[in-house]
């Protein structure tokens, strides 16, 4: 895309929020801006979450894109430690409410920082409402990043709208979801908790995203027309506002393979060996499994996972989460027998913290995916060409499920059938012969399955075209910075003529 003159560069801000699933992609929407949009970028984190990205900041800003970032100090609130400034996996719930009180402190100097900046308009995420007030303060559009898939919200409005899962007796009875443009059926206990409790908080946080997102100018998704199309045209019906498509965003910010391998929280050491494991291995025989940043399992869980994986027969690489406190001696003992005797057969190869996922998905070993269906994994494993077995668990997860195995039709479920809090273990346990079943059925050799493996690729070449000159992410980025400057210029004129 060509850039515009630097005279009339378009200057933004953005504002991620402070968890890993969210803050990731919305840098990665900034970096597209930057790089392939011609606009003058200024993204704004605390102290920590900057750690996470800003290598890939300073690559694209020595290739000479106009890139920064930020970076403001987290305040110190009581019972806070220093250095805790995001909301994951690894955060207690006291501590998320902690993280979240340090944000509503930093709410003034975000704010005076868009006055001093004075951008041409603001990115922020879902979870940032009042941003919105804080554009039309200073007259400029606000854009909503909106985590998530479309089918996701689409479905989450469908339960709004015609509460469908209030005519059920009981929380195991299908319920059909009305409106969609597909047949899809959940249960009860699929549904996040919010829909079945009217009081509960997270009910008014979304109350005033939705809100906020009717007064912004439009939505941002991270999606491809491609994957969920009818759901993209349905959300704008339904919403009736502006939403734009511009994904994958991890494969068009991340094109270069120093990106790939920074990304995130990197360990170039540990990496090496990783991949030296990988390039041993024959092509499409290795299962990921990842269920991202926030997850944590009870010990129960994990040892099933253990079993199912090694009893499937099949090599894996495994992303552990974090292991639960007060467990650690029992289950951190299973685990390392577990690694020893993974380690002897060469069958298995376990990551404890973060994993450079791009490069492990695009490596021809691997095979297949096990998945939470989160949306950045999914879209990732798309880009990549790996059909799924899917294990939803909380969020938005079973609906992104449902697009999947229903749908698309490139996954295989693992039988999980109950919704959890993200900061809960949950007491539902999906069993060792259920995750070896799925990974067998989605590894084998049967017809079924290698359809589903050739309706993958397909998508996969789908993705990557939605990026290049004329595909549908591309244009979608063309008319929103088209958009964006002829709001620009509409107001420089206006202001002009108000002064004469």
């Amino acid at each position: 895309m060509d850039s515009f003159p630097r005279t009339q560069m378009l200057k933004a801000i953005f504002l991620p929020f402070v968890s890993t699933s969210h803050l990731i992609p919305l840098v990665d929407i900034a970096r597209i801006f930057a790089v392939h949009g011609g606009v003058e970028v200024t993204i704004i984190a605390t102290t920590a979450n900057a750690i996470i990205f800003q290598s890939s900041i300073d690559r694209d800003a020595n290739r000479g894109h106009s890139i920064r970032t930020h970076v403001v100090k987290f305040p110190q609130v009581p019972g806070l430690p220093q250095g805790m400034e995001s909301i994951n996996s690894s955060t207690p719930k006291d501590m998320a409410y902690k993280v979240s009180e340090g944000l509503s402190l930093l709410k003034g100097e975000f704010q005076q920082l868009f006055r001093d900046m004075k951008p041409d308009f603001i990115v922020s995420d879902m979870f940032y409402p009042w941003t919105v007030d804080a554009a039309n303060e200073l007259g400029v559009p606000r854009l909503i990043y909106i985590g998530g898939t479309y089918i996701a919200h689409c479905a989450m409005d469908s339960l709004e709208r015609f509460s469908p899962h209030t005519k059920v007796e009981s929380d195991s009875e299908t319920f059909l979801l009305p409106g969609l443009p597909h047949k899809l059926e959940m249960t009860r206990s699929q549904i996040p908790d919010r829909f079945k409790s009217p009081n509960d908080y997270f009910n008014y946080v979304m109350k005033m995203v939705k809100e906020s997102e009717e007064k912004s100018f439009g939505s941002i998704l991270k999606s491809f027309y491609a994957l969920e199309g009818a759901y993209e045209d349905h959300y704008k019906t339904i919403r009736g506002t502006k939403s734009w498509n511009l994904g994958p965003v991890s494969s068009w910010a991340n094109q270069d393979a120093s990106d790939k391998a920074s990304r995130g929280h990197a360990k170039e050491e540990e990496e090496k060996g990783l991949f030296a494991w990988l390039d041993s291995k024959a092509e499409d025989s290795v299962v990921y499994v990842s269920f991202g940043s926030m997850n944590k399992f009870s010990s129960a869980q994990l040892v099933e996972i253990a079993h199912g994986l090694e009893d499937s027969g099949y090599d894996f690489i495994w992303v552990v989460g974090k292991i639960i406190e007060g467990d650690e001696d029992v289950t951190g003992e299973f685990l390392q027998e577990f690694e020893k005797r993974m380690e002897t057969s060469n069958k298995g190869y376990v990551i404890h913290g973060w994993a450079p996922q791009l490069l492990i998905l695009e490596h021809p070993a691997t095979g297949a995916v096990v998945t939470h269906c989160g949306m950045n994994t999914l879209i990732e494993s798309v880009d990549a060409g790996l059909p799924m077995v899917t294990w939803p668990l909380f969020a938005e997860q079973f609906f992104n499920e449902k697009l999947l195995v229903d749908v698309l039709k490139i996954g295989v479920s693992v039988g999980a059938k109950k919704w959890k809090n993200w900061s809960e273990l949950g007491n539902y346990v999906v069993k060792r012969e259920d995750i070896r079943k799925a990974i067998a059925l989605l590894m084998g050799d049967e017809e079924e399955y290698q359809e589903i493996r050739g309706r993958v690729r397909k998508l996969s070449d789908a993705s990557k075209k939605a990026i290049k000159i004329g595909g549908s992410s591309y244009n979608n980025l063309k008319e929103l910075i088209g958009e964006l400057k002829s709001f620009k210029l509409q107001k420089i004129n206006g202001e002009t003529q108000a002064v004469a």
